[in-house]
């Protein structure tokens, strides 16, 4: 590429024709070429993130109707903030990563990944696993998140490597609720540890199904 611009620099030089605009116009081809064959992929991202918003708005809609209708759900500015960004986020997160998946299993796989990882911290937020939301002892779930999220790193989202990840997620699930119960942490009583193995049940199930969607994903894929 480079040998033919400066062969045809040479020939509009030789014939006595201005090379400034020719430069120009190389460039403006040439960046037009580039957005022409990228316009898809900046298209679909676009598409991505305004479905993402509309159904992060539609779901934001629910609390804000029941509000007009009940004394049961009471919501402030700041609810709705922590709640559109943590929808928004998951959305986005699923699209950046299922967009790459060719396999239903893979794409699934992400879905309940996503969804554990969202459900996880809202939940945490919103009553807490142990005891209540302001129990400190619910800081150790920031723990069972990290080890998915550096699994996949690790695993660089493949299928194969992010089944180990999700399996190990489960563990720390399961891990968390382990030493929650051994040290009696939270409000004593019998209902609170009949909470915590309930929540820890629900959420390793979903940890171990992504796992499982992803060891699937990995034994369909042809490479």
């Amino acid at each position: 590429m480079e040998q033919t611009f400066n062969d045809l620099l040479r020939e509009r030089a030789e014939e006595g024709k201005g090379q400034f605009a020719f430069v120009l116009w190389m460039f403006v081809e040439t960046f037009a070429g580039l957005m022409g064959e990228n316009m898809t992929v900046i298209i679909m991202q676009k598409k991505s993130i305004i479905r993402v918003a509309l159904a992060t708005a539609v779901i934001l809609l629910l609390p804000l109707v029941a509000m007009q209708f009940t004394d049961g759900v009471v919501w402030d500015l700041a609810d709705f903030a922590v709640a559109g960004v943590l929808l928004f986020g998951a959305g986005i997160t699923y699209e950046l990563i299922a967009r790459k998946a060719g396999h239903i299993a893979h794409r699934a796989a992400v879905g309940v990944a996503v969804a554990a990882a969202l459900l996880l911290v809202w939940v945490n937020l919103a009553v807490g696993i142990i005891g209540n939301e302001g129990n400190p002892a619910n800081l150790m779930y920031i723990g069972v998140l990290a080890v998915g999220i550096i699994g996949a790193l690790i695993a660089r989202f493949q299928p194969h490597g992010m089944a180990r990840a999700l399996f190990a997620t489960a563990l720390a699930q399961m891990l968390v609720a382990v030493i929650a119960l051994a040290a009696g942490l939270g409000t004593s009583g019998p209902v609170w540890p009949r909470d915590v193995l309930i929540a820890t049940g629900f959420f390793a199930t979903l940890w171990l199904g992504s796992a499982l969607l992803f060891r699937r994903a990995s034994a369909s894929d042809p490479t």
